[in-house]
This record gives structure tokens, C-alpha cells and sequence, in this order.
């Protein structure tokens, strides 16, 4: 009798196996599949001229895409390399991820009213009253998932609303999405990187980059040289404490807002002197991130020294 019971047990365990299995490897499958249908119904709106005018060959290769990693991860699961095949599996989700984005932005028709300024800048006047509450909802949604560069968007405003009048509605639109992008990275990324990489391997190197991550994800919040919108996720994944990065990115993000809002207004792009003012302040933020990263031990250092939070 207890011999039957443990073959039952040792059937039922392997049959366990072999579903556990079949559902990972089918996942995969699904996953790629989804996001190549989105993309190619996406596509099929031609939207854009590139997309028209190569649309064929777009297909192809995001078909190639998909299912070149469909196929790696089952290799790579066959062959028991977690780490791997665990971050092909997030990299098809976020692939899922863009593709309805891009899908919803083209079949809503939002692809051709943020590909220039005055597209955009079109696009939010006609809504009238509801403009104000649309430019803010664009400049939430830029941080958080629109790949479109924040300058575009402020670029919009300071057409529609003015320096002052942008620079609010951009800072409470980019601080709101900065803060739902933290949280992104703190609650869901984490815990993904955890997922794909183990949680010592992953605790070992957040100890080593501890301290450091402070000054120069600051540092970089504050040049605008930085995608910040990744900036936000990535800062979700350091040892950032939450009090820390809501004073942070209050005061860089109001800094950036009002500089860009202002400087969008006050320094053109079609004169030399205008397009010489933006290459010298192009050059001394990467000279001063530069600096900044060569001494970021030394600045460390000093600034707990000065505060007096070194023994």
C-alpha cells in the first residue's frame, strides 16, 4: 500500500514537471507572439513616412525578433541557464509592454501629433479648457512610458502656456510620473532583478554601488543630458530611501523644468550665437558629469566630512 502510494506521489511529481515545464516554454511562445501582433497591426497603420515607406521589411525583422527570442529562451531553459532565459523572459514582457503602447498610439492617432513641436503643439490647443490637464497627463505619461523626449513636450507648452505657465504644469506632470516610476522600479523591478539574477549576487553589488548611488544619480537627475524617465526606474533599484528621492527629484526636476521651460524661450536654434550657446552648455555638462564621476570619492568624502557625518 505505501509502495503504490509513493509511485502515485513520485507520477504525480514528474507529471508536475513536465507541466511546469510545457507552461514556461509555452509563455515564451505566447509572449513573443503577442508582442509581434501588436506591433505588426501597429505598424499597419503607417503612421509615419518610414513606417510607409518600409513597412514590408519592419514586419520581417520584428517577426525575426520575437522569435529569435522565443527560441532562445527554450534553448536556454532546456539547458538550465536561469539567469539567461529569466531575463529574455522580462525582456518579452516589456517587449508586450511597448508593443500595445505603440499599437494604442497609432490606432488613437497620438503618433502623429508628437512626431514635431507643432504637432504637438496643435494637438493639445484644440482641446480648449482641457489643454492645461492633457499637457500635464502627456508630460506624466513621457516619464512613465511615452518614449518622447521631455524637451519636445516642454517645447509644446511654452508655445501653448508660456515659460511660468509650463514650467508648473511640466514640473507637477514629470514629478508625479518620476514618483510612479521610482515606485515601478522599487516594488516591480526589484524584484524582477532579484528574480533574474538572485538575490545575494544582487545585495552583493547594491552594498558595493551603497553611497555612491546617491551623488551620482543626483548629479545626473540634475544635468539634462540624461534620460531621467529611466533614470526614475533605475534609482527604484538602487539603496535610494524614499524620503531621499522625493526631496531629490523635487528640487532637480523643479530646477529642470523652469531651465528648459526658460531657455527653450530665450535661446533660439536658428542663429549661430543661439546654436553656440547650446554646444557650449551641451559641452560643460559632460565635462562636469565627467568631473563628477573622476571624483566621486573625493566629493563623497568632503561633503560627509563638511556635513560631519564621518567619524
Amino acid at each position: 500500500m505505501n509502495k503504490g502510494s509513493a509511485n502515485s506521489e513520485s507520477e504525480l511529481n514528474k507529471f508536475g514537471e513536465v507541466l511546469k515545464h510545457t507552461v514556461n516554454i509555452l509563455a515564451a511562445v505566447l509572449f513573443g507572439a503577442v508582442a509581434f501582433i501588436f506591433t505588426a497591426y501597429g505598424l499597419a497603420y503607417k503612421s509615419l513616412p518610414f513606417i510607409s515607406e518600409h513597412f514590408t521589411l519592419l514586419v520581417y525583422i520584428f517577426a525575426a525578433a520575437f522569435a529569435v527570442l522565443s527560441m532562445a529562451y527554450i534553448a536556454l531553459y532546456l539547458c538550465k541557464k536561469q539567469t539567461f532565459y529569466r531575463l529574455i523572459m522580462c525582456a518579452l514582457i516589456f517587449a508586450d509592454i511597448f508593443a500595445v503602447t505603440f499599437f494604442a498610439i497609432c490606432a488613437t492617432g497620438i503618433i502623429n501629433k508628437i512626431n514635431s513641436i507643432q504637432a504637438l503643439r496643435d494637438y493639445i490647443a484644440q482641446f480648449g479648457n482641457m489643454a492645461v490637464f492633457l499637457f500635464i497627463l502627456f508630460c506624466f505619461l513621457q516619464v512613465v512610458i511615452l518614449p518622447v523626449p521631455g524637451s519636445v513636450a516642454v517645447a509644446a507648452g511654452v508655445a501653448l502656456f508660456g515659460p511660468l505657465k509650463c514650467a508648473i504644469y511640466s514640473f507637477i506632470g514629470i514629478v508625479t510620473g518620476s514618483i510612479v516610476a521610482f515606485a515601478i522600479g522599487r516594488w516591480v523591478g526589484f524584484k524582477a532583478v532579484k528574480w533574474i539574477v538572485g538575490e545575494d549576487t544582487l545585495n552583493k553589488w547594491l552594498q558595493k554601488l551603497k553611497g555612491k548611488d546617491y551623488l551620482i544619480l543626483s548629479i545626473m537627475f540634475l544635468l539634462p543630458m540624461f534620460p531621467d524617465d529611466v533614470l526614475c526606474f533605475v534609482a527604484g533599484l538602487s539603496s535610494m530611501t524614499w524620503p531621499y528621492f522625493l526631496i531629490m527629484i523635487t528640487i532637480t526636476r523643479l530646477m529642470s523644468s523652469f531651465a528648459t521651460a526658460y531657455s527653450l524661450g530665450l535661446i533660439p536654434f536658428n542663429t549661430w550665437w543661439g546654436i553656440l550657446i547650446w554646444v557650449l552648455l551641451a559641452a560643460v555638462v559632460i565635462i562636469s558629469f565627467w568631473l563628477v564621476w573622476k571624483y566621486s570619492d573625493k566629493i563623497d568624502n568632503f561633503i560627509k566630512t563638511k556635513l560631519k557625518l564621518k567619524r
